[in-house]
Parts: structure tokens; C-alpha cells; sequence
């Protein structure tokens, strides 16, 4: 187990002791336990002894010890067992914390979402001291909003899944290939259902062992060339399996791939050639030939056109523009060079930055940027200068190591505070590599205000990037009102780079926006601005997100070599003021 995953299983049994309305000094025990690990620079194999850290007493460090040799807390697992699992999924709802959720559960015997429903219809729950009329009528609209399955879902959930299922279906040995296709494949950011493609010769048998090993509700649909199940998970999601003969594969991958603008582009074009495309294959009208192809590449030369990537299908000017290309000119993950946002322990990640480091060579990085957040930022454990001087000394004493073969940067993941100071002084920040800024806090302010603070931010002459601009969560917060033209014009004035976020619940900017970023010779930096060393894998996400926008290595600030960054960050911001 890692630091934060170690730091999440104390939260849980402090929750789970606060529903069963456990001793308050035990409860704040594991707060004070986690909290302890939390702001301590080390990652857990540099602790030797959690025990001897402040705030961390003897029965939670047995707790802390228990987890790292096995992976695993009797003490959780037994409270799982002792409170019913839909207590916990009442922690979802809005204006919901453990204190509140104890006196529902011991009180009025509220076990889940449905009990709390009932409760609250039946007037019980503003009788509870602390709770009140109104609070019940927020309580019963959360629960009625939460109960209702949306119609689409984030792309973070969704890829997620697919991952479960690909894991699924690499094991089956009837399966020759296969390959997600629909929205998720063109990288929509909510989706409705899952589609996969399956080459296969024996597709009943293929369906049956999908029906064995993922965990189905239910069976939708079923035949010789399609299944489509229900999920049981949160959800109830659709997924589409479409088994086709290897022969079929590309010209069926291009088909439910999609988007139906887009086939109908191809399908037009199919015709004027005196052509019909479908699933199967391309059909010759005149001869009923049907002619099928190696690959989609082989596909779209068929056609007179260089392969059009997944997700940039939308039916608009990509055909006609893939005839005068031999390929589209547009960012690949082998053009990252490295990643220049990432948190250590040193604020709020899971791992030392030497584990970070280590984990970006392995991916054949030439370089990264740590950027542990600032000072004002206390809950993800922030830096103040004087803990960004320790950091740099590790930083310094690391890249001795390494020589010529890697270097780390040091920066910082900077707050602008809400009335648009920046939390650190110039003279703090001229002594760091790299300086982004970001918004926090305060996302209700109106535009006018957002864009005084990036204003403020931008303009500072050690400010190179805006992390995740819009602060959005795809699916569950829009984030702070941005004048997104005013904010690419202010990038192209002063010379300050935006984040494409990689993060699949972030992707922000969006991909419409780093277009006309590019499209102002505005600066993008593709982040996967990781925790922990399984979110440097959001990478490949983020690079598809830029390929949706159209984007050209070389509007992307890494994929610079190591060489060419350096020079970068040594001249001053070029701006166009």
C-alpha cells in the first residue's frame, strides 16, 4: 500500500467508528493518524517507524503496520461487516458529512438511500436536533437526484470500465482482436453506452465466456453477430459487443466508430466512386464485389484519403481534408517528452519525488517538473518558502545522481488567491524552474473576478502555465466562469502557456479550446498533474484529448528535448503586449 492509499483506509475507519457513534477521542485518533502521515515529506518505505511521528499513537501505528504487511485492517474489514454498505454511499449526498449521517443511522435507522427517502416523506428527519424543515427538503431532492440514472455518463467512469472489460476479453484465447469503438473511442466527454469490435470465428463461444466473467445484470440481446448486456454495476451500463470475421474487422471498426456524420461523409464519397460501404466491407455496384481490408489505414487509402484518427470523426472538414494529406500532422505519445506537473509527499502525493522520477524514466522521459501545491492550499499539505528551499536541496541532491541522462525541475503548483494575489512573492519565484498558477478556491466569483485573477496571474513574468484553466470535473462540476476567447488572447499577450489537463475526470482545456489556443500560437503543456505513479498512465488520454483538437507537436511545450526545455525556461516570457 502506498501513503495514500494507507492515509484513506484511517479516514474510512474514522467514518466508520463516527457512524457507530464510537468514542470521539478514538475517532479523532485515526483523523490525527492520517492527518500525521499526510504532512510528512516521506513516502511510507522512507518511514521506518510510523509510531514515532507525531500523532500517531500506538494502537493506529499497529493499524499502519497491519496495512503495509498485508495490504489489509482487520479492524476496517470488521467495521464493513458491522455497518450496512449503503450507509457509506450516503456520504455522496450534498451537505452530508459522518456526524450527520451517525445520528440518521443510529437514530431513525437509515441504511441507505432508500430508508433516508422514506424518512424524510415521512417528516422524521427534521425532528433530529441539527437538521430542520428545510435541511429535510434538501436532503429528499439529493436523494430523488441521485436515484435517477443519467442519461450519459463521464468519460472517466467509462474508461475505467472499458479497462475491466479489454482485461476480460485479452483472456478469452477464441478472440483474434479487438478494439473499442463508438464515443469512447472518438473520445466523446459523456457517454451514453460502451461498444467493443471482436474478430472471432467462434462468436457464441466467445459471448458465452463474456457472460462468465464479467459481472452481467442482464442480457439485453443476443445473437450470431451481436450481444449487448447491462452491466451490474453502479449504473446498469450498456455495452455492445459486435463480433465480426478477421476479414471484417476494420471496414466493422470504422462503422461502429463512428460518428454518424461522419459515415455519412464516407458514404457520400463511397457513391460518387459508384461504391457502398457497410460493416462487412466496401461493395463494388456494379460487380457486387466486396472488397475488405487489412487495416482502417488500408480502409481510407482505398478511398484516396490518409487515415483519419478516431477522434477527430466528426463529420465536418476531416474528409475532405485527409484527400490532401498524405497524414495528418497531429501530436503522438511518443512526441511527450515529459511531464511538468506532478506532486510528491512533499504536499499531496503518494510518492517521494524520487519515485516519481524514477517512474518517468521508465516511460523514457528526458525530463519533469515537480510542482507540489503552495502554501495557502493546507488541505493538499502546501509548501511554504521554506519547505520549498528543502525541496530543492532534495531536488539538487537527485539530479547529481542522474548526470546527463535525467533532470528534475523544480516548480510549484501555485494558488491565486481570490482577490488575485499570488501566494508566492517574486523573489520566491524567480529561484523556482518552472511556476504555474492555478485557481482553487473561490469558483463562485463572478467571471469578472476569474479573469482578474488569471489576468494577475498571467502577467507575472515567472507564471510559464495555467493549470486546468476552467476547473471543471467532466460530469460533476463546471467550474468557474471563464471568458475562454479573453483567456487565449491574454495567453497569446503575455506569453503564458494553458494545461491540457490529462486526467480523463479533468481533460481541461477542452479539446474545442486548444484549438483556437493553437490557433492563436498559444503555448499547450499535456499534464497528467499526478498523485501517484498509476495517474502518469493518464498520459496516453491526454494526447488523444490534443489529437481531438487538432493539435501539432509542436504547439506543445513537452515535447521539447531536454535541451531545447532548458533554453526555453532560461528566456524570459515572450509575450506580444
Amino acid at each position: 500500500m502506498n501513503k495514500k492509499q494507507i492515509i484513506k483506509a484511517l479516514e474510512q475507519i474514522a467514518i466508520y467508528l463516527e457512524l457507530k457513534g464510537e468514542n470521539p477521542f478514538k475517532i479523532s485518533a485515526y483523523r490525527k493518524a492520517a492527518m500525521a502521515l499526510e504532512n510528512d515529506d516521506r513516502s511510507m518505505a522512507q518511514i521506518e517507524e510510523p509510531g514515532k511521528l507525531k500523532g500517531i499513537g500506538k494502537g493506529t501505528a499497529q493499524v499502519i503496520h497491519e496495512l503495509l504487511e498485508t495490504g489489509e485492517s482487520a479492524l476496517l474489514n470488521q467495521l464493513k461487516e458491522e455497518v450496512p454498505e449503503g450507509v457509506l454511499t450516503l456520504l455522496k449526498l450534498p451537505g452530508l458529512g459522518g456526524k450527520k449521517i451517525a445520528k440518521l443511522y443510529q437514530t431513525l435507522g437509515v441504511i441507505d438511500l432508500e430508508t433516508l427517502k422514506q424518512a424524510c416523506i415521512d417528516e422524521k428527519v427534521q425532528t433530529l436536533e441539527g437538521f430542520g424543515k428545510k435541511t429535510e427538503e434538501k436532503i429528499l431532492k439529493a436523494v430523488e437526484e441521485s436515484t435517477q440514472k443519467p442519461e450519459r455518463l463521464p468519460i472517466d467512469y467509462m474508461v475505467k470500465l472499458s479497462v475491466m472489460i479489454e482485461n476480460v476479453l485479452t483472456e478469452i484465447p477464441q478472440i483474434q482482436r479487438f478494439s473499442r469503438a463508438g464515443s469512447l473511442r472518438r473520445l466523446r466527454e459523456m457517454i451514453k453506452d460502451l461498444d467493443f469490435v471482436i474478430a472471432t470465428e467462434a462468436p457464441m463461444e466467445v459471448a458465452e465466456s463474456i457472460k462468465e466473467k464479467l459481472a452481467v445484470q442482464e442480457i439485453i440481446g443476443q445473437g450470431e453477430t451481436k450481444m449487448s448486456i447491462m452491466l451490474n454495476d453502479e449504473y446498469g451500463v450498456s455495452v455492445d459487443f459486435r463480433f465480426v470475421a478477421e476479414a471484417e474487422f476494420a471496414t466493422a471498426l470504422h462503422h461502429f466508430t463512428g460518428s454518424k456524420d461522419h459515415n455519412v461523409k464516407m458514404r457520400q464519397l463511397a457513391k460518387s466512386r459508384g461504391e457502398k460501404i457497410s460493416e462487412y466491407g466496401v461493395e463494388q455496384e456494379e460487380t457486387g464485389e466486396v472488397i475488405t481490408f487489412s487495416s482502417e489505414e488500408a480502409f481510407f487509402n482505398h478511398f484516396g484519403l490518409c487515415t483519419i484518427p478516431p477522434e477527430i470523426r466528426v463529420g465536418k472538414e476531416e474528409v475532405d481534408i485527409a484527400a490532401t494529406l498524405s497524414d495528418f500532422p497531429f501530436i503522438e505519445e511518443n512526441h511527450i517528452k515529459a511531464d511538468l506537473h506532478m506532486h510528491s509527499t512533499y504536499s499531496d502525493g503518494a510518492y517521494t519525488i524520487e519515485e516519481m522520477a524514477e517512474a518517468a524514466i521508465k516511460k523514457g522521459y528526458e525530463y519533469i517538473v515537480i510542482t507540489d501545491h503552495s502554501k495557502s492550499l493546507r488541505v493538499a499539505g502546501g509548501l511554504d518558502e521554506q519547505r520549498l528551499i528543502d525541496q530543492r536541496m532534495e531536488i539538487d541532491r537527485l539530479n547529481q545522481s542522474y548526470g546527463k541522462t535525467f533532470k528534475i525541475f523544480a516548480g510549484t503548483e501555485m494558488d491565486i488567491l481570490a482577490d488575485g494575489r499570488l501566494d508566492f512573492e517574486n523573489e520566491t519565484l524567480k529561484t523556482l524552474d518552472f511556476v504555474i498558477a492555478a485557481i482553487h478556491t473561490s469558483f463562485s466569483q463572478e467571471e469578472a473576478t476569474i479573469m482578474h485573477r488569471l489576468r494577475q496571474a498571467m502577467e507575472n513574468p515567472y507564471v510559464r502555465l495555467i493549470a486546468h484553466p476552467t476547473g471543471r470535473i467532466i460530469g460533476r462540476r463546471k467550474g468557474y466562469p471563464v471568458n475562454m476567447e479573453m483567456l487565449i488572447n491574454m495567453a497569446h499577450e503575455t506569453g503564458t502557456a494553458l494545461e491540457l489537463n490529462a486526467n480523463p475526470t479533468r481533460l481541461d482545456l477542452a479539446s474545442e479550446w486548444v484549438r483556437k489556443a493553437q490557433e492563436h500560437h498559444v503555448k499547450i503543456a499535456i499534464n497528467t498533474d499526478a498523485h501517484s505513479l498509476d495517474m502518469l498512465d493518464d498520459m496516453p488520454t491526454g494526447v488523444a484529448a490534443a489529437r481531438k483538437g487538432w493539435i501539432e507537436p509542436q504547439t506543445v511545450l513537452n515535447t521539447m528535448d531536454r535541451a531545447s526545455f532548458e533554453a526555453f525556461i532560461s528566456t524570459p516570457k515572450q509575450g506580444h503586449l
